[in-house]
């Protein structure tokens, strides 16, 4: 029998409050090999890691238009190495192109609008590569633009695209960051340690095609950055046109140390404990090993794989047990725990739970069985918060 129908505006509603994290694994369980990330920017790269993290296959395509910027370039090109994938290029039609340039120039977007250029170099191009999917997943945020994307679903029937089977509805569009402000997106994207577009160090927020884009000043909306020569409520090129609406030795000791139990793995086992606190649950192996079976959990746990000789643990246990309080007060919603690893623990944490050295900060979120590593050597309360915030 053929599967039900999906009702789309329903799921949508379902998802409402779910996280990016949740949204990416329900769209790729459903749709498989038949749904691509549409990759250009630094929303896109979040889309990435999102897909990255929910540990199924994922693609990744994108248009290049011939007049992006090197610095764009470069970052397609760092983005396949750090998460070891190919990104499938798509091109615009070469006649349809030397035609257009051939009777108007290289710059009339400049006088009679961008959207005949967008049109040959990003729309025909998308829809070539839109016809041999069912589904997509854009970075698209309802902040990103005055007017035009503040009602984006986080899924829908595609209004203007078609998908595989062809003909209206044939396509679904997955809008996993729409509900999250550019800020969140960029805390996310430090917190991961991701690539990111080198332009947005000089000033560039919204980035596409070279000729087109340009950095924004203080108090500017993103999107002016982008065909600043026109109206600055309708700066969209078509592809989303549907959603408009030392200390010496002692250093290196400590160096080693922070490796998972030294060289023998037993670390002192005569030091106290340390993350002592009503707020942090002290979980036995056979309490994390029920996390790690668990599928879904009433709540997120973060958990901290520590040895209490390290001196690493040592000096961030302040701050962990400042994010336990906060995270577990009145609409903290987290249950935050720690793990002794090292000893007769070390093999199981190094198997079982990524541990290779000390602090491993883990997030186990409420709707995603694997746990989540925390990437980054920075222990402090708000960038600890900044990463379960943006996955929880």
């Amino acid at each position: 029998a053929p599967a039900p129908a999906v009702d789309y505006e329903a799921l949508a509603q379902e998802l409402q409050g779910a996280s990016p994290l949740e949204i990416m694994d329900r769209a790729l369980a459903m749709f498989g090999s038949d749904i691509a990330i549409a990759f250009s920017g630094a929303e896109d790269v979040a889309l990435i890691e999102y897909a990255k993290l929910t540990g199924r296959p994922f693609r990744v395509f994108s248009l290049d238009t011939g007049r992006l910027n090197p610095e764009t370039y470069q970052l397609f090109d760092k983005v396949e190495k750090h998460y070891g994938i190919r990104i499938e290029y798509m091109f615009p039609d070469a006649g349809e192109v030397q035609a257009l340039v051939r009777a108007k120039g290289l710059f009339s977007f400049y006088e009679d609008g961008h959207q005949e250029c967008c049109r040959a170099r990003k729309v025909r191009p998308l829809r070539r590569a839109l016809r041999g999917l069912r589904a997509w997943i854009t970075g698209q945020r309802k902040d990103q633009s005055p007017g035009t994307r503040a009602a984006i679903p986080v899924v829908q029937v595609d209004p203007s695209f078609e998908g595989l089977a062809g003909g209206a509805g044939s396509l679904v569009k997955w809008n996993p960051v729409a509900n999250v402000d550019g800020k969140d997106v960029w805390t996310f994207l430090r917190a991961m340690d991701v690539p990111v577009n080198a332009l947005h160090a000089q000033g560039y927020v919204s980035i596409g095609c070279e000729p087109c884009t340009r950095p924004v000043l203080p108090g500017q909306h993103e999107r002016e950055g982008r065909w600043w020569w026109e109206d600055a409520k309708a700066k969209e090129c078509g592809l989303h046109k549907g959603n408009i609406d030392d200390q010496g030795g002692a250093a290196a000791a400590a160096a080693a140390a922070h490796k998972a139990g030294g060289a023998n793995g037993n670390g002192s086992a005569g030091a106290p404990d340390i993350f002592e606190s009503s707020g942090v649950v002290s979980l036995t192996r056979a309490g994390v090993e029920n996390l790690l079976r668990l599928e879904s959990r009433a709540e997120p746990w973060l958990v901290v794989l520590y040895a209490p000789w390290c001196p690493f643990c040592q000096a961030m246990e302040a701050s962990y047990l400042e994010l336990a309080e906060r995270l577990g007060g009145a609409g903290g919603g987290v249950k935050v725990g720690k793990f002794r690893a090292d000893g007769e623990q070390k093999a199981f944490a190094q198997q079982e739970l990524q541990l290779q050295s000390f602090p491993t900060i883990l997030l186990f979120p409420s709707r995603t069985a694997r746990p989540i590593k925390y990437p980054s050597e920075k222990r402090d309360v708000d960038s600890l918060l900044a990463f379960v915030n943006s996955l929880r």
